[in-house]
């Protein structure tokens, strides 16, 4: 397999798997991830809905994203823009089916599993460097081009704004919320540095051989 491939397969794998997680985060309703927060937080300054402002965010840090570092809008950028919305409901309807009551222990052990993957997807897809949403290339920018931080402090930062709009203006915010913010961006930099970044060097290495 050709490192290419290698790429598509994880873009592809990363941008499912955070539907898939977003889509489980609904079904445990222990709080949304830090950026539904503030979408829905923003909505609810206009009275508006969450998917109208979705949109109207994701567009205005795309502008953003394109003017200072366009690199970061890709193949995956577009998958995950429109794949993400679609596999979290699915999962939630399998999800709901499947589970019924739930106990507070399982809830809270498959938030933690939750999270958990969705840091490694987030990493895969990252990893892959065939675009990334918008909303992470906010702190990827401010780590890798800007120097601001490690990656792990910008991306708490950027959670933590957007759980703190979030919390302002009435958003779903609960302990995965919480546990996401503070978490999320330490897990996806050890996932970088000891999966992802290490699965294409080893490509490159088996390519060389030849």
């Amino acid at each position: 397999m050709s490192e290419k491939k290698l790429r598509i397969i994880m873009a592809l794998v990363g941008v499912i798997l955070t539907g898939v997680c977003v889509g489980i985060f609904q079904t445990v309703l222990l709080g949304a991830d830090p950026f539904t927060c503030f979408v829905t937080g923003i909505a609810n300054i206009f009275n508006s809905t969450y998917s109208t402002w979705y949109v109207i965010i994701i567009g205005l840090l795309l502008v953003v994203v394109f003017i200072l570092q366009r690199r970061y809008i890709g193949i995956a950028t577009i998958i995950n823009l429109f794949g993400i919305g679609f596999m979290a409901d699915f999962t939630h309807w399998i999800m709901s089916n499947l589970i019924v009551n739930p106990s507070m222990t399982f809830r809270l052990i498959l938030l933690i599993v939750n999270i958990i993957i969705l840091s490694a997807a987030a990493s895969l897809y990252f990893t892959a460097d065939l675009g990334v949403s918008a909303y992470d290339a906010i702190a990827l920018m401010a780590a890798n081009d800007y120097k601001v931080a490690a990656f792990r402090v910008c991306r708490i930062t950027t959670d933590l704004i957007c759980v703190i709009v979030g919390w302002i203006y009435a958003a779903d915010i609960g302990l995965g919320t919480v546990i996401t913010a503070f978490m999320m961006g330490p897990i996806i930099q050890w996932f970088n540095e000891n999966v992802s970044e290490p699965l294409l060097k080893s490509k490159r290495r088996t390519r060389q051989l030849r």
